[in-house]
This record gives structure tokens, sequence and C-alpha cells, in this order.
């Protein structure tokens, strides 16, 4: 059965404020969902990081991997729907996404 949310909704918007704070390569947020615009077969495991300069991105892979592989491994979202639905954010930590 595809579970719709896995997850419990992240519940702060990112501002940029909050990715000034943070460490490069710090995660920003990280779950599991069934994201059929990526992939129809069941759920996929997700991982916001924060970049070097301000910047950060969302990459995503199979439910099998850990989230460790997936920050360094893992494939990069690019809708920003899809984005901003797993990780609310100001139109300024927007505009900071890297693709």
């Amino acid at each position: 059965m595809k579970n719709q949310e896995t997850v419990k909704p992240v519940t702060k918007k990112l501002t940029l404020t909050d990715l000034k704070e943070m460490e490069p390569g710090q995660i920003i947020a990280k779950g599991q969902s069934f994201i059929p615009e990526f992939w129809r077969n069941g759920d996929l495991k997700w991982v916001a990081v924060r970049g070097g300069a301000e910047d950060w991105a969302l990459y995503y892979g199979l439910v099998h991997y850990d989230y460790d592989y997936i920050k360094r491994c893992g494939d990069k979202a690019f809708t920003e729907t899809i984005i901003r639905k797993l990780v609310p954010c100001s139109d300024e930590a927007w505009k900071m996404y890297r693709f």
C-alpha cells in the first residue's frame, strides 16, 4: 500500500535567516513520502541540505538508502511545487535554492 504522507509536515517556514544561521552541510529537513512525479512505485526518502553559500537543495532516493547516502548521492529535485510542499519556505529562501 502506498503511503501518501509518512512524515510530519514541516511546521515552520524556512527563511533566509535560518539559512544564514545553519552550517554548510546541515540537514534542514528529511522524510519519506509518496511523490508520484518522481517515482510511481512507492515512497521515496528525501533530504533538504544547506549548501556552502547560504543556499540549499533537496535530494531524493529509494527508501532502502539511508539519509546520508541520499544527501551525498541522491537525485536533485527541480520541481518548485514539490520542493516547497516538502520544505515550506519564504520567497527569499526559495531564491537561494541551488538548481
